[in-house]
């Protein structure tokens, strides 16, 4: 069975720091691309960062980019989103997908949430003084 899990959030105050992991079961997450995605109350998901398989090319949304750090891990098949200088406003439900076939090939990462194809379970994280 194919499965992804986070782990990692929790209640932090402004400014501080949370590391969220994806871990894979029953495949090997270093042939996927690999997205984090969050959703706030009562608004949209919001693609927060993706890695490429291949190469691994990175995007970052501009509300995140210069704070937030994605890397792999493939000896651990995990994928690690390190989110540094929390505000307020990056309290949310946070989530973590596998792409089997990104549309633009292996160097290439979606920040569209409709092309992955597995997902976990989210993690909430709260910012908060």
């Amino acid at each position: 069975q194919l499965q992804l899990v986070e782990s990692g959030g929790g209640l932090v105050q402004p400014g501080g720091s949370l590391r969220l992991s994806c871990t894979a079961s029953g495949f090997t997450l270093d042939a996927y691309a690999i997205g984090w995605f969050r959703q706030a109350p009562g608004k949209a998901r919001e693609g927060v960062s993706c890695i490429s398989s291949r190469d691994s090319n990175i995007y970052y949304a501009d509300s995140v980019k210069g704070r937030f750090t994605i890397s792999r891990d493939n000896a651990k098949n995990t994928v690690f989103l390190q989110m540094n200088s929390l505000k307020p406003e990056d309290t949310a439900v946070y989530w973590c997908a596998a792409d089997a076939t990104p549309k633009y090939g292996r160097s290439w990462c979606s920040r569209l949430g409709s092309e992955y194809d597995y997902w976990g379970q989210g993690t909430q994280v709260t910012v908060s003084s």
